[in-house]
C-alpha cells in the first residue's frame, strides 16, 4: 500500500521574466509586466508530495521532520528574499518561470529523498496559477 504525504512551505521572491536576445519590446509582448527591468516579485508556496509505502516498523513514508529540514535549508534558506535572476545561479541562465522554479525546485530535492519514493511538487506563484512537476 502506497500513502503520498504532503508539506506546505512558502518564500517570496523577485524575478523578472526575460529572454536577453530579445527586445524589450517583443519580451513585454510575451511576458507582459513580469519583463518590467525593475522586476517584481511573489509570495510563492509550494506543496511537497512524497509517495512511497509505509514503513512497517515507524509507520511513515518518509519523517515529516527530515521532509521539513531539507524543504527549509535547500528551497526556503536558498531562494526566501532573493532576486531569483541576480542571486540564484540557475536563473543566471535559465527564465525564472513558475514551471522553471518548480522544476528546480524538484530537482534540488531529489537529490535528498529515496529513489524509490515518487516525489512531485506543486508551486504557487498566486493563489489562482500554480504548477506541478513530478520529474517527467
Amino acid at each position: 500500500m502506497k500513502v503520498t504525504v504532503s508539506r506546505k512551505a512558502y518564500f517570496n521572491a523577485a524575478h523578472r521574466l526575460y529572454i536577453k536576445q530579445w527586445s524589450d519590446e517583443k519580451n513585454l509582448n510575451i511576458f507582459g509586466k513580469c519583463s518590467n527591468p525593475n522586476f517584481h516579485g511573489h509570495n510563492y508556496e509550494i506543496i511537497v508530495h512524497v509517495k512511497g509505502k509505509v514503513d512497517e516498523l515507524t509507520g511513515m513514508v518518509i519523517d515529516l521532520k527530515y521532509l521539513k529540514q531539507i524543504i527549509k535549508h535547500e528551497i526556503e534558506d536558498l531562494l526566501d528574499h532573493k532576486n531569483l535572476n541576480l542571486e540564484i545561479k540557475y536563473f543566471k541562465e535559465v527564465v525564472p518561470t513558475a514551471e522553471n522554479i518548480c522544476i528546480f525546485i524538484w530537482n534540488t530535492l531529489r537529490k535528498k529523498i529515496d529513489k524509490n519514493k515518487h516525489l512531485s511538487v506543486t508551486l504557487f506563484e498566486t493563489p489562482r496559477n500554480f504548477v506541478k512537476y513530478s520529474g517527467n
